[in-house]
């Protein structure tokens, strides 16, 4: 209220937009004799329905901007901290409808689609705050800004980052430089000049200063003695050695010569998990060698019976072998937790995947549950949305069990490293023709195959890692 004036609200304009409810209100008051005019337009914040980030709204006073949306980085992985632009997918001007892939975000997992969320009311791209190759983004940071109106993108043509949306600097470092250390001088301790004595005509030497002159190429004759009457011993030969001044690598050795690769964010992750799994958790590995001659002739008859039909491998075999034991041990089927074990009730096997930019493991879900066709398919589709960079996030996170198998390598044994929170995993190696005894005392050939688990003893005891195995 203002003293002795008449207040008159002469507009007000209350406009609700789209889920969540944000309400925008431009109030303009007046005062019939200071005619001061306040303006206040709050801002949305766009955010995906399924990442939980929260909505803020901001005031501006005496903004000269239109209203806006924030586009801020979300979280599109459970353990990702920060984020990298691999592109933009629209550029400044474009429209904006519901579902529309922004950008592709490289995150600790893989390079994920961004999208416009269904909640949010078509708009456009009014300006891109993180360009094509910024790296290292932290969660939450303002990277674009989105209008409803065109004639608004101009507005933001010269629109800076403000400084609640930019991490803040580092302090520098103003303590005065330390005062440097004084010089150490070195005062030669004196010895007595000794020279070599001669006996008739030759050189007083030990046998064994004599040894390891003529090891060392040594020429004794330029050496001081210091032993008894000048007598050159054992330390005289080695001292020179010791004091020789290194000149450096010959000209004529080659430089050695190296490519820096620089880390990705999917390895930066691997890294990291990979450490804290073999710091933290107390591996103790039990393995067996295993008969193939059963399922190779299985393998044989299901293929032959359908020949149009892709071929079941035999790591589709030990992902189905590996989920009816996890029914028999659940011990097995287990995580850590810091204050709990976790059984879990579903076996969802995770199966190891080499792509260019690291290991993925895309899940089998309820493996138990599933035919050798259908787990088949699940790993042939799985495999190749890793390779293309493809799977979304429930498609790769969680799991109870892990199988990494090396067997198309030729690789006859390993050790893996367990995958956190999993209590184990399962390393499978090549099938290999051996011999071995028959049941009449003589020898045959068979096939066979290692398979080495590694379990996590705080989850599974030794005797239960050797009853699953």
């Amino acid at each position: 209220m203002l003293a002795n004036n008449t207040v008159r609200c002469l507009r007000t304009f209350t406009r609700l937009s789209y889920r969540p409810q944000v309400r925008t209100q431009l109030i303009t008051l007046r005062s019939l004799s200071r005619r001061d005019t306040l303006s206040v337009q709050p801002t949305r914040i766009a955010f995906r329905k399924n990442l939980n980030i929260t909505s803020f709204s901001r005031v501006r006073w005496f903004s000269e901007l239109p209203s806006y949306t924030k586009i801020i980085l979300p979280a599109l992985s459970p353990t990702m901290e920060t984020g990298s632009i691999k592109e933009w997918k629209l550029k400044e001007g474009d429209k904006l409808n519901e579902g529309d892939v922004l950008a592709e975000i490289e995150t600790d997992k893989a390079t994920m689609e961004f999208a416009c969320p269904d909640h949010i009311p078509e708009g456009y791209l009014a300006k891109i705050l993180a360009q094509d190759g910024t790296k290292d983004i932290k969660l939450g940071t303002h990277i674009g800004i989105m209008v409803e109106d065109q004639e608004d993108v101009a507005a933001f043509a010269n629109y800076v980052l403000e400084a609640t949306d930019t991490p803040a600097p580092a302090s520098p470092d103003t303590r005065p430089p330390a005062p440097p250390s004084p010089p150490i001088e070195h005062t030669p301790v004196s010895r007595p000049d000794t020279q070599v004595v001669e006996t008739g005509g030759r050189l007083k030497v030990s046998p064994f200063a004599r040894k390891l002159a003529s090891e060392r190429g040594v020429d004794v004759s330029s050496l001081t003695g210091s032993g008894p009457g000048g007598r050159i011993i054992a330390s005289d030969v080695i001292q020179p050695i010791r004091t020789r001044t290194y000149t450096g690598p010959s000209t004529d050795t080659p430089l050695p010569t190296y490519t820096d690769v620089e880390l990705s964010g999917m390895r930066r992750t691997i890294a990291k998990r990979l450490l804290e799994s073999k710091q933290s958790i107390p591996h103790y590995y039990v393995q067996v060698n295993v008969s193939m001659e059963e399922i190779t002739r299985l393998r044989k008859e299901f293929n032959a019976i359908s020949p149009d039909l892709p071929k079941l491998s035999v790591n589709d075999f030990v992902i189905k072998a590996a989920a009816a034991a996890l029914k028999i041990v659940p011990e097995c089927n287990s995580s850590f937790h810091d204050q709990f074990i976790r059984r879990h009730h579903n076996v969802d096997i995770s199966v190891a995947v080499a792509t260019e930019g690291g290991l993925m493991t895309p899940i089998v879900f309820t493996a138990d549950k599933k035919g050798l066709r259908e787990i088949n398919r699940d790993v042939a589709e799985l495999a190749e949305k890793a390779r293309v960079g493809s799977l979304q996030p429930q498609e790769f996170q969680g799991g109870t069990f892990t199988i990494s198998n090396l067997g198309m390598y030729g690789v006859t044994t390993f050790s893996a490293i367990i995958n956190p929170p999993q209590s184990c995993i399962l390393a499978v190696s090549a099938t290999q023709e051996v011999v071995v005894p028959d049941e009449e005392g003589c020898y045959k050939t068979a096939k066979m195959m290692n398979v080495q688990m590694s379990c996590d003893h705080r989850v599974v005891d030794g005797a239960v890692g050797a009853q699953w195995l």
